[in-house]
């Protein structure tokens, strides 16, 4: 009779996975992907080794699952967002805002979610990431267009634009750095939202 695992142990393998993911978050978020180490790792998850590589084959299977939960919290705020009530630029405005001010709010995990040099298996999470804040945007976009709040426009290409004039202002190479009069960020997110809505509001002329 073949074992079947009683559903204790499922539930005891279900939380050291889920305190694997949680410690795993924490140290990327402290230090990046580079000084989040195994052996750090299962010290905080309260682990062994052994454990983490029975849940994750390797240690970028691990992180691009961070990446992946990470992600896929930041979208359902952002789509949230989305669906809810008010008009389409009061809602595009809403979700940068609020996407920008989460980022901003811990830099760190930020910085690793989007630019932070990974393998290839955390990139590839990182692009479904961008695809699907990308989607939840060009939602708005859309509905925007029907009403007639947005001008017709490329909904694809306006939204991949969006994705990245948010994350390359808040965290990529070329975003500002910190200055005194804008410690916590304010300034920086109001002046991507501005620049985004005049981006998408732009009816358009040809020279």
């Amino acid at each position: 009779m073949p074992y079947r695992r009683t559903d204790r142990v499922e539930a005891r393998l279900a939380g050291a996975r889920e305190r694997i993911l949680h410690s795993a978050r924490q140290l990327v978020a402290d230090g990046g992907f580079r000084q989040a180490q195994i052996a750090a790792l299962a010290g905080l998850a309260e682990v062994g080794i052994g454990t983490i590589y029975r849940h994750f084959p390797s240690k970028a299977d691990l992180f691009a699952e961070v990446v992946s939960a990470v992600s896929a919290r930041e979208v359902e705020v952002v789509t949230r967002i989305a669906d809810s009530g008010g008009t389409a630029p009061q809602r595009l405005a809403d979700a940068l805002r609020t996407f920008a001010a989460r980022a901003l709010h811990n830099r760190g995990l930020a910085n690793a979610m989007i630019v932070e040099p990974a393998e290839p298996a955390v990139d590839q999470a990182r692009l479904r990431y961008r695809h699907a804040l990308g989607r939840a945007l060009a939602g708005i976009l859309t509905d925007g267009i029907e009403r007639r709040e947005f001008p017709a426009q490329d909904v694809e290409v306006a939204s991949a634009c969006l994705v990245g004039s948010l994350l390359e202002g808040l965290v990529g190479p070329l975003a500002p750095t910190s200055r005194g009069e804008d410690s916590d960020g304010a300034l920086l997110i109001e002046a991507i939202v501005a620049f985004c809505l005049r981006a998408v509001a732009f009816s358009g002329v040809r020279a």
